[in-house]
């Protein structure tokens, strides 16, 4: 995929799924129900178990209804083997040359992880396609809205203190999408198998970002 592509998909999908599944069929189970509550940008975690199996199973299960990408990157090997199983974006919690070096070269999105102004320049220079500012809890979207002075053309996706109340605000700060964890879809729902409340919550985060692109982005 290319740049505007990547871009394309972050930006229609708004909101991205960020899974910390207990295991590969929670994993899948629970994208079933978020893509009955609407939310179809998932991220499946590496620090799910057999985290490639589910993505393969995903992609069977819902092909190009979902963005379907990998998070918690952080070795060659997992990025390599994320692709492989369907990924077609992965996410690294921060930026490391090498491990960057082969994300781009896997041909996906690549979303490096930053949260100071010098760590957002360097995971540009290394081809991030995005920004994942994280934990973007630390400043809010006050902070995400200052980043957007010095970098106004870097597409930045907040990860961390996103809700279905505050969906709004972050992508009035600038946000091209945002990564929505245990808010959206918590390791406690998914263990105890209540696959109504996590589609009934997705519901929610999708209306919420429905009002907010009715409203207007920046």
């Amino acid at each position: 995929m290319n740049q505007t592509s990547i871009l394309s998909a972050l930006r229609a999908k708004g909101i991205i799924a960020v899974l910390r599944a207990p295991s590969a069929g929670h994993a899948i189970r629970a994208v079933d129900a978020l893509v009955a509550g609407g939310i179809t940008g998932i991220e499946i975690t590496y620090s799910t178990p057999e985290a490639a199996e589910a993505i393969r199973e995903i992609d069977q299960r819902h092909g190009e209804k979902v963005y379907l990408g990998a998070g918690t990157i952080l070795t060659a090997t997992q990025a390599k083997e994320a692709v492989d199983a369907g990924a077609r974006f992965l996410v690294s919690p921060g930026t490391d040359p090498s491990l960057a070096e082969v994300m781009v070269g896997t041909g996906v999105g690549v979303i490096l992880g930053a949260l100071t102004p010098s760590e957002v320049m360097t995971a540009v220079r290394l081809g991030a396609h995005a920004v994942k500012i994280f934990p973007a809890s630390l400043g809010g979207p006050k902070y995400l809205k200052s980043l957007r002075g010095p970098f106004p053309d870097v597409p930045l996706m907040p990860t961390g203190g996103v809700n279905a109340g505050n969906i709004a605000e972050w992508l009035g700060a600038g946000a091209i999408a945002v990564g929505a964890g245990g808010e959206l879809c918590s390791a406690s729902a998914m263990a105890a198998d209540r696959w109504d409340e996590i589609q009934n919550t997705a519901r929610q985060f999708a209306d919420a970002f429905r009002c907010a692109t009715k409203s207007g982005r920046s």
